[in-house]
């Protein structure tokens, strides 16, 4: 096999094994600005880890966030001892005969009094249904028990099995991320610098799933990113058959965040300090193969994000001063930059 596809195909793998491990950090991650990261499952259970599928075992067989219900509970199907409903009646009482002599409800009403009139069909309360009409139950329609019930809500009950996905899939984020790191490896070969875009590749598609769920850019990925991909280049730049300069790509970075930091200074309400955190890595990776790559990806970057708002505008969906996540478009021109530069190299 040739080794420029061996290359590739391991790439692919590799990208395809790291995707799969990013949705529980996807879903940990997606919250809003001030909220802390996500600890449980929207059932209440416990997300441990994460790195993994964002799948909950508990959910999955059925259990409840709640634990069991003690006894005398109406929802829990268990009376306590004494409750007239519960147990086998006394014999001679029928459960659907009229009530026996003396018994408050066997006594007549005064006409016009609303507990004589008689009931809607349906109504749980409306005593004895004729033969084969079914009855409607606690979840029948206009039964308040009916409803969605909040997370946690002890008569929520267990959840039915096959719904434990609580964040985004992980076929999606493995193909993706499969697809970006293989389409680096055919573009940069065998050249040192690509074990570092190998390493970069799942984080930058972390972070763009992130900022498109919830628009916000976690400080614990941006910063380390940043810091990451310098160490990164500057030992490649110590092997040999390198095609960039660690000096080119420590300036790209100051240069292209001092850009969008003066643009998030002139317009803070259209781009996010986590974009100015996002292009100090963008910088580092483009600038590795000099100024016309930082300027290719940096203009592609906001070509992408023009075409997707113009997109949004056209199909009345946002207007002018809609704000969008720019981080998803940010990574992209960073991508395609890249690409180029090392195809070029």
């Amino acid at each position: 096999m040739d080794l420029d596809l061996l290359v590739v195909l391991v790439a692919a793998l590799w990208g395809a094994a790291t995707g799969a491990l990013l949705p529980r950090a996807a879903y940990r991650f997606s919250v809003p600005a001030g909220e802390a990261w996500r600890e449980r499952c929207p059932q209440g259970h416990p997300v441990r880890g994460w790195l993994g599928r964002a799948r909950c075992g508990q959910c999955a067989a059925g259990e409840s966030s709640s634990g069991p219900r003690a006894a005398g509970d109406p929802a829990s199907g268990v009376r306590p001892a004494g409750d007239p409903s519960s147990g086998p009646r006394p014999a001679g009482e029928s459960s659907s005969g009229p009530p026996a002599a003396g018994d408050p409800a066997s006594r007549s009403r005064p006409a016009g009094d609303p507990a004589s009139r008689p009931r809607p069909a349906g109504d749980p309360a409306s005593g004895p249904r004729p033969a084969g009409e079914p009855s409607p139950g606690p979840g029948a329609e206009g039964d308040p028990a009916s409803g969605p019930h909040p997370a946690g809500d002890p008569s929520s009950g267990p959840r039915p099995a096959g719904q434990a996905v609580y964040g985004p899939r992980t076929t999606p984020l493995a193909l993706v991320t499969a697809l970006v790191c293989a389409a680096l490896a055919a573009a940069t070969g065998v050249r040192p610098e690509l074990a570092v875009w190998l390493l970069l590749a799942p984080a930058g598609v972390l972070l763009a799933a992130v900022d498109l769920k919830v628009r916000r850019l976690p400080d614990p990925l941006t910063l380390p990113l940043a810091g990451a991909a310098l160490a990164l280049l500057g030992l490649a730049a110590l092997l040999p058959e390198h095609a960039g300069e660690w000096t080119t790509a420590l300036l790209g970075a100051l240069a292209l965040g001092a850009g969008y930091l003066l643009l998030f200074l002139i317009n803070p309400a259209g781009m996010g300090f986590g974009d100015v955190k996002l292009a100090l890595t963008a910088g580092t990776v483009l600038g590795w193969y000099g100024w016309p790559t930082l300027m290719l990806g940096t203009f592609a970057g906001f070509l992408l994000g023009a075409f997707y708002g113009g997109a949004l505008l056209v199909a009345r969906r946002a207007s002018r001063k809609t704000a969008i996540p720019f981080g998803p478009f940010l990574i992209a021109g960073a991508f395609l930059g890249v690409l180029g530069g090392a195809y070029a190299a």
